[in-house]
């Protein structure tokens, strides 16, 4: 079941959150031609995006992997969907695959 519904205006993008088991699905379409889902669907037509790790320290995960070299979409979190602090990987340095990491925003 779909447990919560959001718009992300800054990244053009419109979530819905399934749980499945322990894990969470994030179902993401593009709300405009530009967003980088838009872009993604364009190039790679359906499939998945991307993989999500949560941390309880995303600023101290991300000083580690860039210290292993890791390439950084982001140098520092910004705010995501379902109340979450993010940042992503480059897939260069993950086989492939976009990473992203979260950790729940703390009010």
């Amino acid at each position: 079941d779909c447990y919560k519904q959001e718009l992300v205006e800054s990244e053009g993008v419109r979530t819905a959150f399934l749980h499945v088991g322990e894990s969470k699905i994030e179902l993401l379409e593009a709300t405009n031609a530009d967003s980088p889902i838009a872009r993604f669907l364009e190039k790679n037509r359906e499939g998945l995006h991307h993989v999500a790790f949560e941390t309880d320290d995303i600023d101290a995960e991300l000083l580690r992997l860039q210290a292993a070299d890791f390439v950084l979409i982001h140098q520092s979190p910004k705010d995501g969907a379902d109340n979450k602090r993010i940042a992503f990987l480059h897939p260069k340095s993950t086989l492939g695959m976009l990473v992203e990491l979260c950790q729940e925003k703390i009010a």
